[in-house]
């Protein structure tokens, strides 16, 4: 999948959704149950044992139904491993410029984290497709819209703090799509394999996002 596809399938759902849990168990399972909720991108993270494993057997099981990435990819080295286990898109806390480049050579989407203004054009100029703001939570959704206004031309995807709740202040606030950790993808349901909750809570955040664009159409 070219990097402009994986780009557009990650922008049109808008919902990225952040699988991280103390157990590699069932999370093949929770992916699936983030596809058939209508999400169509979803990120695990390199703090899972057996990362790759559940990478590559998430890729083999849900097929193109869902655009799937890595997450917390520190090092090129990491995310080498990452797309060779056929993640479409990395994910990163922080900006390191030799993974933004790694991406850009394997034609590979790339969201790097940052918080400041410095660190987002940064990450923009060395070729980020999406900068993750992050941790959201610190700051709300009042400081992506004033990071918004001097730098439009970049693509922010809030991380850390969005829920159901405060998913729709964040759109408003220019938010290209949005990060989503333990809010979607809850522990207790991950514990408890209720992949039912998860479904469910998977078609309320695409729900709360195809609303808030037809409406603002």
């Amino acid at each position: 999948m070219s990097r402009e596809t994986t780009l557009k399938r990650i922008l049109d759902g808008g919902v990225v959704a952040i699988v991280r849990s103390e157990s590699s168990e069932s999370l093949v399972k929770v992916v699936e149950a983030l596809a058939e909720g209508g999400v169509t991108a979803a990120e695990i993270t390199f703090t899972v044992p057996d990362a790759v494993d559940v990478i590559r057997d998430a890729r083999r099981q849900v097929g193109d139904a869902l655009v799937l990435g890595a997450g917390t990819v520190l090092d090129p080295e990491t995310a080498r491993i990452a797309l060779l286990a056929g993640a479409e898109y990395l994910v990163s806390p922080n900006v390191n410029p030799d993974v933004i480049r790694l991406c850009r050579r394997y034609d590979k989407v790339v969201m790097p984290g940052a918080f400041t203004p410095t660190e987002v054009v940064t990450a923009w100029e060395t070729g980020a497709d999406v900068v993750k703001i992050f941790p959201a939570d610190a700051v709300g959704p009042a400081y992506l819209k004033a990071l918004r206004g001097p730098l439009p031309q970049i693509r922010l995807m809030p991380t850390g703090g969005v829920d159901l709740n405060t998913a729709e202040a964040f759109l408003k606030a220019g938010a290209c799509c949005l990060g989503v950790g333990g809010s979607l993808v809850e522990p207790k349901a991950v514990a408890a394999r209720d992949f039912d909750r998860i479904r469910s809570l998977a078609s309320q955040y695409v729900a709360i996002v195809r609303e808030f664009r037809a409406a603002a159409r």
